[in-house]
C-alpha cells in the first residue's frame, strides 16, 4: 500500500513541477527526493521479506 502512496505522491509531484504549481524547486527537489527514497526502501524490504531463507 505504501509503495503505492509513495508512487502517487511522485507522480503528484512531478505534475506540479512541470506545470508550475511548485515554484520552490528546493522544496521540490527535497519532496522527490524523499518520496523515491521511502519508495525503494518500502521496495526493497518487501524483497527481504519475500526471499526467506530456503533450506
Amino acid at each position: 500500500m505504501f509503495v503505492l502512496f509513495s508512487s502517487a505522491m511522485i507522480l503528484w509531484q512531478v505534475s506540479q513541477i512541470i506545470h508550475g504549481g511548485e515554484t520552490n524547486y528546493i522544496s521540490a527537489t527535497l519532496t522527490l527526493y524523499v518520496s523515491i527514497y521511502n519508495l525503494f526502501t518500502s521496495l526493497l524490504q518487501l524483497l527481504m521479506a519475500f526471499s526467506g531463507n530456503r533450506d
